[in-house]
């Protein structure tokens, strides 16, 4: 079979969905990979490098996709600019394409996949059990997006991270809040606290305490009731009662905070305002705020997607992508997460989908002209 990598041309995109190393793996198991001509430029990848792993190198687009019986991408197909067409229009019916789909919140790129024939496998939608863990996009990109959002803070700050005794006196560590506690929030908690910095973390689920105070983190802690966490282990959607709450009891901290990194998203929803304009008011002037769930609706009030903008004297960034921001390593783990994935799901070169296999069953999204994730269906009914 052959699987096609093309640049991707999502705006902001660094990414590559498979590295040279890995493409040489997947053809010595049996898969012909195409690439598309200076598709892994923007993350460090040479065109000869992928030639050296035994790639083929196309620079025609349609040829490209027309070959393709899978397509793997970062990015949901969008319209070409170059083509003058949708990516979707490119390739064969019957193709497979692995991305990051983000149906719940694209349900209408769904239906026009089911409409044109083309399969899907969302990498968001893998589930996340001790078998999968190796194909868990969502993970690794978070790990590296953690630690970069503590960077971008660190940099925008006007003071620095450690306590430090000097000559001049002792300057004073950096107080940093971060809200979630998933695979983001902890690793900017670990970076964080490397640099010296004192680390407080809220999460709707108090099952991660202890995950918080092993990594050195003091835990912000909301008294409920309420079961927070849903079975595959992610953040449910919480009553109106309970973020009254934490937004009461997380206005002090976020006053006392030098940085504030919101990392809170649940699955399919917009984003849970936990920021409010009247807590960036009350924030130290120089301040800094990173909302990580910009791109769905964010969780600060004030942030805006794709800007870093300055409002009450407090700094507030509103990346929307930041993985793309160290495309090097995001790139290099989710071409593991698809190897792994397409070890699982073929032999001999050849994909065999079992709509039984758990994995396949909790990520295939579109399959012969049928949108068969159930959520997705619902949203466009």
């Amino acid at each position: 079979m052959v699987i096609a990598v093309p640049k991707e041309i999502f705006p902001g995109e660094n990414r590559v969905a498979l590295v040279p190393d890995t493409a040489s793996k997947l053809i010595k198991k049996g898969f012909q990979i195409n690439v598309e001509k200076g598709a892994g430029i923007n993350a460090g990848f040479t065109d000869d490098q992928y030639e050296s792993s035994g790639a083929k190198l196309l620079d025609n687009v349609s040829e490209l996709y027309s070959s393709a019986d899978i397509v793997l991408k970062v990015q949901r197909p969008v319209e070409h600019p170059q083509e003058g067409k949708h990516e979707l229009d490119l390739m064969k019916e019957g193709t497979l394409l692995i991305t990051f789909m983000y149906s719940l919140h694209y349900p209408e790129t769904a239906k026009l996949c089911a409409d044109k024939g083309i399969n899907v496998i969302a990498m968001e939608a893998i589930p996340r059990t001790t078998l999968a863990q190796k194909m868990d996009a969502l993970s690794s990109q978070a790990n590296v997006a953690g630690y970069k959002s503590v960077l971008m803070t660190a940099n925008h700050l006007p003071k620095i991270f450690p306590l430090m005794m000097t000559a001049a006196g002792t300057i004073q560590p950096a107080r940093v809040v971060i809200m979630g506690a998933g695979v983001a929030g902890l690793q900017a908690l670990g970076t964080a606290k490397r640099l010296g910095a004192i680390v407080e973390v809220s999460d709707i689920r108090p099952s991660v305490k202890e995950e918080v105070q092993s990594l050195g983190g003091r835990f912000i802690e909301v008294d409920t009731d309420e079961n927070m966490q849903d079975a595959g282990g992610y953040a449910k959607e919480a009553s109106e009662e309970f973020l009254n709450k934490q937004k009461e009891l997380i206005f002090k901290h976020v006053s006392d905070a030098d940085i504030v990194i919101t990392t809170a998203l649940v699955p399919g929803r917009k984003a849970p305002v936990l920021v409010t304009e009247e807590m960036v008011k009350n924030m130290k002037p120089g301040s800094v705020v990173l909302d990580m769930a910009v791109e769905f609706g964010g969780n600060c009030e004030v942030s805006e997607k794709g800007k870093t903008i300055v409002k009450h004297g407090v700094t507030i960034i509103g990346e929307p992508n930041i993985p793309s921001l160290v495309p090097k390593n995001t790139s290099e783990v989710y071409s593991k997460n698809l190897l792994a994935l397409l070890e699982h799901i073929s032999k001999e070169g050849k994909v065999e989908l079992n709509l039984d296999d758990e994995i396949v069953k909790g990520s295939l999204i579109v399959y012969n002209k049928e949108v068969v994730n159930e959520r997705t269906a619902a949203l466009l009914k």
